[in-house]
């Protein structure tokens, strides 16, 4: 196997095709990267049988071969080289030599013949979103998605709930709710969960100069395609949540909120509040003002955030970061907090239109 590549364009692929290898793995193979050279290309794939990834990039072939390479070392050593272009050759004993300028490196190799072999998709359903779209809807509901080690696989995922005229995606993790709209067309009435690492992988592939990615649902696997890249993952089974039954009809109390000024005082209010000091942050609720407060071990903060409330008055129980990461992700100069009293949870939505949906539950309060 001899071949040689364009050092720049064989580190970005060699990157972003990090981002499906193993770490820590059991078997070794997982932790690399399957090279095949071909006079039509590179193909590189990377799988660590919970996402794959494939990317084809153009090289001149001397003699066609295959090989995995440790991802991490490939990586490394494409970064150091100041070449334009790198030649590999691998021997018999599976030794590769990596050549750049002045540098060369002999690396050892494992079997080709030792990767997992990668799923396909036959009978599949074929949707393109915009990438822009699909990057900002991503972004604003994949923080209320679960830890990947939660005992609930399904809350591990992003739903899309797609029909003829709307898109939805809806992230949830059992104690908050993003749900994002667009108004895009496609034609078809589909609904599919898959993982929200998965989706997260893909978007960071995605460019400036990417104007669509194309997704095709299969009966039990999804994959994405943009940039040359294809990321293929297994479809999450089991019950989603039924948002809209979840959502109420009407609201007890309601205040309008600036985005930007409420975050900065939540974020105020965080500054006594760490992951070794977890204490609920309160907010009372009055005809004019929002005071929110804590009492730590660090000690004590206040601070009022004065605004029109229409409804009931009422003190609420809220997990700071649960509400900061709704708030910061809003694209709103203003929004709407909505309330049925202490015990049900606070819904944020835009000041107009229905764009998004996010829902915190409450906290429960001690006396103070």
């Amino acid at each position: 196997m001899r071949f040689l590549v364009n050092r720049e364009k064989l580190c970005e692929a060699v990157t972003n095709l990090s981002r499906a290898v193993a770490t820590k793995a059991t078997f070794p193979v997982l932790e690399g990267i399957h090279m095949t050279a071909t006079n039509e290309g590179l193909k590189m794939m990377s799988y660590n049988l919970e996402i794959g990834m494939t990317k084809t990039i153009d090289i001149t072939c001397a003699e066609e071969g295959k090989i995995v390479i440790k991802a991490k070392l490939l990586g490394d050593i494409l970064r150091s080289l100041s070449g334009d272009t790198v030649s590999f050759e691998v021997n018999d004993r599976l030794i590769c030599k990596i050549k750049s300028g002045t540098a060369m490196f002999d690396i050892m190799g494992m079997p080709a013949e030792d990767f997992p072999e990668m799923p396909t998709i036959d009978d599949c359903e074929r949707v393109v979103f915009p990438c822009e779209t699909l990057k900002s809807m991503v972004r604003q509901t994949i923080f209320a998605t679960a830890a990947a080690d939660s005992q609930k696989p399904i809350l591990t995922g992003l739903l899309f709930d797609i029909d003829e005229t709307n898109v939805k995606i809806v992230g949830v993790d059992g104690f908050r709710l993003a749900v994002r709209k667009e108004n895009i067309n496609l034609g078809k009435k589909i609904s599919f969960v898959v993982s929200a690492k998965t989706i997260g992988e893909a978007v960071k592939i995605i460019n400036d100069n990417d104007e669509e990615i194309e997704f095709f649902i299969g009966r039990r696997h999804v994959a994405l395609s943009v940039d040359g890249y294809s990321i293929i993952s297994r479809k999450i089974e089991g019950e989603f949540i039924n948002y809209n039954k979840i959502m109420p009809s009407s609201y007890s109390t309601t205040a309008k909120v600036n985005t930007k000024e409420l975050i900065s005082i939540i974020e105020r209010i965080s500054l006594i509040i760490n992951d070794q000091i977890k204490t609920i942050m309160r907010c009372k609720i009055e005809k004019e003002s929002m005071t929110y407060s804590c009492a730590t071990a660090v000690g004590k903060v206040t601070d009022i955030y004065k605004t029109e409330v229409i409804g009931e008055e009422f003190e609420i129980g809220i997990n700071n970061r649960f509400l900061l990461d709704a708030l910061k992700v809003c694209e709103t100069e203003e929004v709407t907090m909505n309330f049925n009293g202490s015990f049900s949870s606070i819904i944020i939505l835009p000041k107009e239109g229905d764009d998004f949906i996010y829902m915190v539950m409450p906290m429960r309060l001690k006396a103070e």
